[in-house]
């Protein structure tokens, strides 16, 4: 039950970057100036590439989460979750320390709960 549990947490984050990845790659212009509202409007176009390359970040993230949810080894599939949960805790905590504090409560939250179901699975 807590292995299910866990596998959940751990595909909820990588649909979150996933989508963290939509944004930033294909929605920059639409969807991203909803999203990033701090961001002034008459920047999304000249900034476009950076976001995109900023996505593709976010869609190894992801990709790694997926891969830990495909390896049929128990302790290899930990592993690979709890390095990449542990890159987006990292990397939640330097967006929030550089960008925004919210950046911490909404990509660093969902990954240390992960990250604790995953310890205890």
């Amino acid at each position: 039950m807590m292995k299910t549990f866990a596998m959940v947490l751990v595909g909820l984050v990588a649909a979150e970057h996933l989508y963290i990845l939509w944004i930033e790659m294909f929605a920059w212009e639409t969807k991203g100036k909803s999203t990033f509202k701090s961001l002034p409007e008459h920047l999304f176009e000249p900034t476009k590439g950076l976001a995109a390359n900023q996505g593709l970040y976010n869609g190894f993230l992801s990709a790694g989460l997926i891969w830990s949810l495909l390896i049929t080894s128990n302790e290899w599939s930990k592993n690979v979750a709890l390095f990449f949960l542990s890159c987006v805790i990292v990397a939640a905590l330097y967006g929030a320390w550089s960008v925004s504090k919210s950046i911490l409560v909404k990509q660093g939250l969902p990954a240390i709960m992960a990250i604790i179901v995953v310890l205890l699975s």
